[in-house]
């Protein structure tokens, strides 16, 4: 995965709220682009004394772009069903505070990338929204997004980056701590992964 796409990722995916009329997935995604980038451009938002309401500003915005429940479950994939309904309220919870932790900082890194939407495919329920991110530099990566109907919205379930699904790449390391120590580990690590990022 190119982590290096992270900060434009983040910035790109928050999801809308309600809407008296269900926009297109490309819509939903486009709109909120801008709301994000409103945050980590906002000149008064980036004096220090301002970082914690940044931050939560920013937190709030990363939280309306998964569906953490769906994404957990996803990424645990055929461990999920061993688990109680406790074991997955906490697991969605860490799953949630992870990824939130850990690319708020790097969406402050958002540096006037050009987001360029070239295709969308609706199948049902599901679909998919095909991006490019395109550099200072004129360097292009792809960055596409699954979305699912939920609602009576559009809500992102999985991000794909260079051709690497993001929940994918979670379910790899998930299964092979869950494999090979145990669920309880798992569960330890995510803990202190997420005390060792917490935001401010």
């Amino acid at each position: 995965m190119k982590w290096i796409l992270l900060p434009i990722l983040f910035v790109t995916l928050a999801v809308s709220g309600t809407a008296l009329a269900q926009p297109s997935p490309t819509e939903t995604v486009k709109k909120t682009v801008d709301d994000v980038i409103k945050i980590v451009s906002d000149k008064e938002l980036k004096k220090p004394q301002n970082e914690k309401r940044r931050r939560q500003e920013i937190k709030r915005a990363i939280g309306t772009v998964f569906d953490s429940a769906e994404m957990a479950q996803r990424a645990m994939a055929r461990h999920w069903r061993d688990r109680n309904a406790a074991e997955k309220k906490e697991f969605v919870d860490l799953f949630e505070n992870l990824l939130e932790n850990s690319y708020a900082g790097k969406i402050e890194s958002y540096n006037q990338e050009k987001v360029v939407y070239l295709k969308e495919a609706i199948d049902g329920d599901y679909a998919e929204v095909r991006s490019k991110i395109v550099t200072a530099r004129r360097d292009e990566y792809s960055l596409d997004y699954r979305l699912m109907l939920k609602g009576g919205k559009w809500v992102v379930y999985d991000i794909v980056i260079e051709g690497v699904s993001l929940v994918s790449n979670y379910r790899t390391q998930f299964n092979k701590i869950i494999t090979n120590q145990g669920y309880a580990e798992l569960v330890k690590k995510l803990r202190s992964k997420n005390k060792e990022i917490s935001m401010p």
